[in-house]
């Protein structure tokens, strides 16, 4: 995968886009275009965040701002972008956390250690190439994943699900602007991707969003 297309994809992400990002997709588009309520996304980080987690990709920090933390936790946020970083720092400054710039389809530094959570959440539909290239970064990530953890998050599908005229019209204009690739995108080749790094992969598909989790590291 052409790591400048990558960091391209990421860049999108400015402050003034940023900055709209909770009302336009968190408020709107979730309940609207994807039919997968923020809430229900939400309610996922509350089950499954370990005290020690790592976000990719984690926006603007809403879903770890509103989540129900461990009273110790200790968080790494991951981005290729300082903005995300940025913005999700500050929203989580009286949590104990740490900032990573690097690329998830690239193999993650050995000395961050395990962590007991990974979150992925709106990741995967941003990154570019197939399942069997974005596969790759769930292999690195499984790598940083204790033997007891779990990788959870949610993605939006390009294909396999009913989109309404909304969604067709955002999955249309988004992918044409670079900001998703995931025209081809389905859930059985996530389970698939999912599959080939885990032993144990539970895919939901909600509206057009496939929420997802995997545990049991192969590795």
């Amino acid at each position: 995968m052409n790591d400048q297309e990558v960091r391209r994809g990421a860049g999108v992400y400015s402050k003034p886009i940023l900055g709209i990002y909770d009302f336009v997709v968190v408020r709107l588009s979730n309940s609207l275009a994807w039919r997968c309520p923020s809430v229900l996304m939400l309610a996922q980080y509350d089950r499954l965040l370990g005290r020690r987690h790592l976000d990719v990709g984690p926006g603007t920090g809403w879903y770890l701002a509103n989540a129900q933390l461990h009273k110790d936790a200790d968080v790494m946020l991951m981005d290729l972008n300082s903005n995300s970083l940025d913005s999700a720092s500050a929203r989580i400054a009286g949590v104990t956390h740490s900032r990573l710039v690097a690329n998830v389809l690239e193999p993650l530094p050995e000395d961050i250690g395990l962590f007991d959570s990974i979150g992925v959440n709106y990741l995967f539909h941003c990154v570019p190439g197939t399942w069997t290239d974005k596969g790759a970064a769930f292999g690195h990530l499984a790598e940083r994943l204790a033997d007891d953890g779990v990788l959870f998050g949610a993605t939006i599908l390009g294909t396999g699900v009913r989109h309404n005229l909304g969604g067709k019209g955002l999955i249309a204009l988004y992918n044409r602007l670079g900001i998703f690739h995931n025209r081809a995108d389905d859930a059985d080749g996530l389970r698939a991707a999912l599959e080939a790094a885990f032993r144990e992969v539970e895919v939901n598909v909600v509206g057009t969003v496939a929420v997802f989790s995997a545990r049991e590291p192969r590795r």
